[in-house]
């Protein structure tokens, strides 16, 4: 391995003091259901300042069972599930077609927290997606005017022509339809909420669903 990269991996450290505020936590005062503690750490890391802490990372697996990780945008979290949302004939798309069971990770270093999702994928309405498409902004629509999502791509200048003509359409016709556009609902099975800790007494707690309910449990850092 390369010597000046040994040394300069070396010269990092994680949870630097002025720059991460690990906080404590008492899992013994956490909510019955995870829903109601992630909101509230996701309005922490807001408060302080987490660059985009609505960004995580999304697993899924192929159709041989391969793992696939990327990183993409929270569209949402309530009882309908941790939502995102991609075209259905991309390579995301296309794994969750084949294995509709995903993982996504959060990790929000200004206070050393990490959360991890996983559970079963499932299609929204198609009206529920294009909503959730045209709700935001210019650019996002003529990305997904864009399409052909993770296909080949013979240049740059074929992109900036294909790009180019997008942003048009997307600014004259904003209602334009995407039908490959899908929102996907994760509907959680575990959710662990992990809090760091100065002396590596990391705390994690596990919220399980079991036919009764969520069942809470602790596990060792």
């Amino acid at each position: 391995m390369d010597s000046e990269f040994v040394r300069l991996l070396k010269s990092l450290r994680v949870w630097e003091a002025g720059v991460t505020e690990l906080r404590p936590f008492d899992p013994t005062t956490a909510p019955a259901t995870p829903l109601p503690l992630f909101t509230t750490w996701f309005a922490e890391a807001v408060a302080a300042g987490q660059p985009e802490p609505h960004t995580m990372s999304l697993a899924t697996a192929d159709e041989e069972g391969l793992p696939d990780v990327r990183t993409v945008m929270l569209h949402g979290a309530d009882p309908a599930g941790w939502s995102f949302a991609t075209h259905v004939n991309s390579g995301k798309g296309r794994q969750l077609t084949a294995r509709p069971y995903a993982a996504l990770g959060f990790y929000w270093p200004v206070q050393g927290r990490q959360i991890r999702v996983r559970g079963p994928v499932t299609p929204a309405p198609s009206q529920d997606a294009q909503a959730d498409l045209h709700a935001r902004s210019t650019g996002a629509l003529a990305a997904a005017l864009t399409g052909r999502q993770s296909e080949v791509l013979g240049s740059l200048e074929e992109l900036a022509r294909e790009s180019e003509s997008a942003w048009e359409r997307a600014q004259h016709e904003p209602d334009t339809p995407v039908p490959t556009w899908t929102l996907y609902h994760l509907q959680p099975e575990t959710v662990e909420f992990f809090q760091g800790d100065a002396q590596r007494r990391h705390v994690r707690l596990n919220y399980r669903r079991t036919e009764g309910g969520w069942a809470k449990e602790l596990l060792w850092p």
